[in-house]
């Protein structure tokens, strides 16, 4: 059960950063992207569009759920994904910072995906 618990916050804090991004007009020229992928759980925000004659794209942030846990991929953003989800309840050892060397992640506050997670 936590695990669809874990989905819906990913999908709604997505969603939510989509929204700021795209209601700043900070990037007209580009289109900000969802990827929800609830098969395997792979989630993205991106940004694809052009500068100038120049082709753009990038991943704002990149979530996947693996054995239970929410795997922090990449975070591109100024708050921090992960502390948001720690808001929403979910606790701090079934969040990995995958972006960190796994020999880092053990002096986080946060999983180390080397647990098994309670939560399935």
């Amino acid at each position: 059960m936590a695990v669809e618990l874990y989905r819906q916050y990913i999908q709604q804090l997505i969603s939510q950063r989509a929204e700021q991004v795209s209601a700043q007009h900070r990037w007209p020229e580009y289109e900000v992207q969802t990827l929800f992928d609830t098969e395997r759980d792979h989630y993205q925000l991106l940004y694809v569009g052009w500068r100038g004659t120049k082709r753009d794209f990038g991943c704002i942030l990149h979530l996947d759920i693996k054995g239970g846990q929410i795997w922090i991929q990449h975070d591109g953003t100024e708050t921090g994904i992960a502390n948001q989800l720690v808001d929403l309840g979910v606790p701090k050892q079934d969040i990995v910072l995958a972006f960190h060397e796994p020999e880092v992640r053990q002096f986080t506050d946060f999983g180390t995906g080397n647990e098994i997670s309670s939560v399935a």
